[in-house]
């Protein structure tokens, strides 16, 4: 390619950005005495066009809180939120969002093609596409063989199939998705992963919240995990998890007070037992440890090296700010 060429060659765009959300505040007042709780402090994030993007944080965080404010189901003290460049209450921005609450709360009375026509029916969808779509998504979720009992009836992950039916019900551009393998077993836990990787193929944008963190490792683009309703970490699973770099484990035995002292910068050190280990990242970080170990008297029983998984991450990051202090349930 010539000079003038690369010159008048068209710079790669950059990816749409679908939902922002910026400095989101919201303080609730419970109980009698009306106690003061900040569940979300100032959170920010982005969700690209066609990614899978998980919001990640242990109960209390923040999430379905955060959530919640996104979808107008609750108003933020501060802060604004935009969806395909709309405020989140606008028309167009519904009509292109669908939503699965942790725990959905449908008819117990109703079948589930009675509870999916009831959704498209509020949705705006012609009776011909309540029938066609209710039908396809009924088979799509794995309830066929349900379709004539009533929701009241229905299990724990039956519940969450149903929850999951209506979300996509009207196709939308945008899923919000809380939990949505919460009560599945280890068979529905696949075929709903499978249905979000079919939908990401469509060109569809996810987010969702999840406590299985392999689920999360295995479908997300990107994350952004919560502590304290804060964002503590955010970005690519590459970049989270150094998957370029190993973090080694080296356990040690006869290990000194003034020895655990000079390794303690060094990496993490815990104690197991009688021996004590110390993690780190990257092989070049296992010599300067070995070499403070050996100085001080130390015995190296081992060197292990390890893969970084998402698991790990966040048990790091959430020992690193303490528990999370309970919050009551979420509004």
């Amino acid at each position: 390619m010539t000079d003038k060429e690369a010159a008048s060659s068209p710079e790669p765009t950059a990816p749409e950005t679908v939902l922002t959300v910026k400095d989101l505040k919201k303080t609730f007042r419970i109980g009698f005495l009306r106690k003061k709780v900040e569940a979300v402090k100032g959170v920010s994030f982005e969700v690209r066009r066609g990614e899978v993007f998980g919001l990640l944080g242990p109960n209390g965080a923040g999430k379905t809180t955060s959530i919640k404010c996104v979808l107008r189901l609750i108003h933020q003290d501060e802060g604004t939120v935009t969806i395909f460049g709309r405020a989140p209450g606008d028309r167009e921005a519904v009509r292109r969002l669908g939503y699965m609450p942790e725990n959905p709360y449908i008819y117990q009375y109703l079948r589930p093609l009675e509870f999916l026509d009831l959704c498209g029916r509020l949705m705006g969808m012609s009776p011909k596409d309540r029938a066609q779509r209710s039908d396809e998504m009924l088979t799509r979720v794995g309830l066929d063989h349900a379709r004539d009992r009533p929701i009241g009836k229905f299990s724990k992950g039956m519940m969450q199939r149903v929850g999951l039916a209506q979300s996509l019900l009207h196709d939308p551009d945008l899923l919000v998705l809380d939990e949505p393998m919460s009560g599945l077993d280890p068979i529905g836990r696949k075929e709903v992963r499978d249905l979000l990787v079919e939908q990401r193929a469509r060109g569809k944008t996810l987010i969702f919240t999840s406590h299985i963190l392999s689920d999360v490792e295995m479908l997300c683009d990107r994350v952004a995990i919560l502590q304290r309703g804060l964002v503590t970490a955010a970005g690519t699973l590459d970049e989270l998890l150094h998957r370029g770099q190993r973090r080694f484990e080296v356990q040690l035995g006869s290990v000194s007070e003034a020895t655990r002292a000079a390794l303690a910068d060094l990496g993490t050190l815990t104690s197991q037992g009688a021996s004590w280990v110390i993690g780190v990242d990257g092989e070049a970080a296992v010599e300067p440890v070995l070499r403070a170990a050996l100085d001080g008297g130390a015995r190296v029983e081992a060197v292990v090296p390890h893969r970084e998984t998402l698991e790990n991450y966040f048990v790091r990051d959430s020992a690193r700010r303490g528990p999370t202090p309970e919050t009551g349930p979420t509004p």
